[in-house]
């Protein structure tokens, strides 16, 4: 087993408890961590900040609705080697020099010890976390064209992200540490915002805030604004030198916050009554 190292946050990423629990569980048992939550949490931001307290280098593999498992292993660039058999040098028949690694591949190839973000797994098709099971069990693959197996020399930290668009199979859900990163409340909120701004006015901060959580608390939102557009916004309104009490009252600025256009139709339609 690897040496362990607790996690407990950065001076960046303001965690807590029950996260850094979720998060040093996976470290002892080598297990991949899967995080869920709101967009807008920290989910992603997570990997980093686990990549900075553990001193590692962070691999991202970004998950899109076309995304084969495959990609993240290896591919064979036969579209490199047909171009140098044709215009190129050197003996293509090496197939070595035309397997490429994918995010996967690259943390199991590495020398020392990767932290691997798998995110948004849950765009992908419903075969892509079953396609994954084995590798991430097993911790090596093999390359196919070439009959060579790739073993990970240090298991990577591998963390998953999920915006709960598609279930994911109970037996990937297994194979992991679980979390669910609950919203901010307001304590934390605002100690979240020091972080990214700690020098912006307490009380444009205070009035920001409380526009903030009444917009969430409207059940009628298509998206409810998030931790980052709260960060954005009060950025946007301090540049902007709105005084704390026009806040509630106007709410200027208001496309940092809300991203549908019925969200917007909805407010308008609330101030005129």
């Amino acid at each position: 087993m690897s040496e362990f190292r607790r996690f407990s946050g950065t001076n960046r990423y303001l965690s807590d408890p029950a996260l850094e629990a979720a998060v040093n569980c996976a470290l002892v048992l080598e297990r991949p961590l899967l995080i869920k939550g709101e967009p807008g949490t920290g989910k992603t931001l997570l990997a980093t900040a686990v990549a900075e307290a553990l001193e590692l280098e962070l691999i991202h593999w970004s998950v899109k609705s076309t995304t084969k498992a495959q990609e993240g292993l290896y591919v064979h660039d036969t579209v490199q080697r047909l171009y140098d058999a044709r215009f190129g040098d050197g003996d293509v028949r090496d197939i070595r020099r035309y397997i490429k690694y994918g995010p996967l591949g690259r943390a199991f190839a590495a020398d020392e010890r990767k932290v691997l973000l798998i995110d948004e797994i849950d765009k992908a098709d419903l075969e892509f976390p079953n396609d994954l099971l084995d590798e991430l069990d097993r911790m090596r693959f093999r390359v196919l064209e070439t009959d060579e197996e790739v073993v990970a020399k240090r298991r990577p930290v591998v963390i998953l992200t999920s915006n709960n668009e598609k279930e994911l199979p109970d037996a990937f859900l297994r194979r992991c540490v679980f979390h669910f990163i609950e919203f901010p409340d307001a304590e934390r909120m605002k100690r979240i915002v020091r972080v990214h701004h700690p020098a912006i006015d307490e009380a444009l901060v205070e009035q920001a805030m409380a526009a903030f959580y009444r917009l969430r608390q409207n059940d009628r939102l298509r998206k409810r604004p998030s931790t980052s557009e709260l960060i954005d916004w009060l950025l946007v309104l301090s540049r902007a030198g709105v005084a704390g009490e026009r806040i509630l009252r106007e709410l200027p600025f208001l496309g940092v916050l809300l991203k549908k256009e019925q969200d917007h139709d909805l407010l308008r339609g609330s101030s005129r009554n």
